[in-house]
């Protein structure tokens, strides 16, 4: 079986490592791929790299090479249309279309479809005026969180503590055009306190099938401060998922997303990410969805899984039931970066130590020159340890960070700390 996985990050080299865990006989192919993915199956590379036309480029190789399934990591195939384009020839692909994929790359429909039914979710305010949104900041209570209505590759979301910071927000976002055409909208919504949690979950269109809880630990900087990221690390499962809790998911979030997917033909076959805020008083809310697997919550979460991870995918693509299983263990991430990451940053550092890792590791941002591991991105390296707890599971983390070296390295030293 062929299988071609859209993505180069981490994440992208996690479901690889997975599936040929679980199904060796299976060929792998990955664009545009990264360093890691290019050891376990095939980085394919194409002329063009025009955007529209990488997806065509990438239809023409699907059909030319027989591919079995295309899985979809990244969003930005989503946003270009790919899964439109892939159901235009026929060609098996997991993952939402342009309408569907609104649920992700467009807030304020998800916002109106949140409220709709019933789905339990901050209280917000919209506006595609920079006067308008000014004039707001002037009379509202704080802390408050700006998002752009467009997706910004996960740093469009901004935690804004008084009016100084709301101003500067607002000016780099519709002013300064700083997310581009994502920031010509934005959503002002109210800043929930509490602990936040992510379902990574399954679609086969017909139902949902939930995954282990995670927690994203999303800030560059410890305990939650400084700019937001794709994702500084991860753990799984996220010990503030009570049983209570889980209920309160099914029941206000899981149950009326089901319904609505269903009412407003959103319903497809792929993966539905549920960004979530577990408040004091025990409720929680839904802040987004994502129509795809989150990073780096995939590379917690796959090696804890005891299914296998290709019936699973086919499951979902026949629109057969699914069953997922999970191993009695918790899991750490912790995400090396270069420092500068999310801003700017320096690459082309020789990385010391990988041929000294154990599994479960990701390559995100690097690549091998000449037998030398090298920095190419802001997030260079997944690194996972397992343990019967999540503090078991940590130290086994940070005793594979200690084997790394590179060149301003920088990582948060409390991931997974509750």
């Amino acid at each position: 079986m062929k299988i071609l996985i859209l993505g180069s990050g981490g994440r992208e080299h996690a479901m690889g490592k997975k599936l040929l865990q679980d199904s060796p006989a299976i060929k792998l192919y990955f664009y545009p791929g990264n360093g890691g993915t290019n050891h376990i199956g095939i980085n394919i590379k194409f002329d063009d790299i025009d955007n529209n036309n990488i997806i065509d480029n990438i239809c023409s190789f699907v059909k030319i090479n027989n591919i079995d399934l295309t899985v979809v990591g990244s969003e930005t195939f989503l946003f270009y249309g790919i899964v439109n384009r892939f159901k235009h020839f026929g060609l098996p692909i997991l993952g939402p279309n342009l309408y569907s994929f609104q649920l992700e790359g467009d807030r304020l429909f998800a916002k109106s479809f949140m409220n709709k039914y019933g789905i339990r979710t901050p209280k917000y305010h919209s506006f595609s005026s920079y006067i308008d949104a000014f004039n707001f900041i002037k009379t509202t209570t704080y802390p408050l969180v700006i998002k752009t209505n467009g997706i910004a590759e996960g740093k469009g979301v901004i935690i804004i503590n008084n009016k100084i910071e709301a101003e500067q927000a607002l000016h780099s976002i519709m002013i300064d055009k700083k997310f581009g055409k994502s920031g010509e909208k934005i959503i002002i919504e109210e800043k929930l306190i509490g602990k936040e949690s992510s379902i990574i979950s399954i679609l086969n269109s017909k139902q949902i099938i939930p995954f282990l809880s995670a927690m994203d630990y999303k800030k560059i900087g410890e305990a939650e401060t400084g700019h937001n990221t794709g994702g500084m690390g991860s753990i799984s499962p996220n010990p503030y998922m009570t049983k209570d809790i889980w209920r309160d998911f099914q029941k206000h979030i899981l149950a009326p997303t089901v319904e609505g997917l269903f009412a407003e033909n959103l319903m497809f076959s792929g993966f539905i990410y549920f960004g979530l805020m577990i408040t004091p008083s025990n409720k929680i809310y839904l802040l987004e969805y994502n129509t795809r697997m989150g990073d780096p919550e995939t590379q917690s979460l796959l090696p804890i899984m005891n299914s296998n991870f290709l019936q699973i995918l086919r499951d979902a693509m026949l629109k057969t039931n699914i069953r997922v299983f999970w191993k009695n263990l918790c899991s750490c991430c912790v995400v090396l970066s270069s420092k500068g990451y999310p801003n700017e940053y320096k690459t082309g550092h020789i990385i010391q130590g990988i041929n000294l890792l154990k599994e479960p590791f990701f390559i995100a941002g690097a690549k091998q020159e000449y037998n030398k591991w090298i920095t190419v991105g802001g997030r260079v390296l997944n690194l996972v340890g397992l343990g019967k707890s999540i503090y078991e599971a940590r130290i086994n983390t940070y005793n594979k960070v200690k084997q790394i070296v590179f060149k301003n390295c920088y990582f948060r030293k409390d991931i997974g700390l509750l």
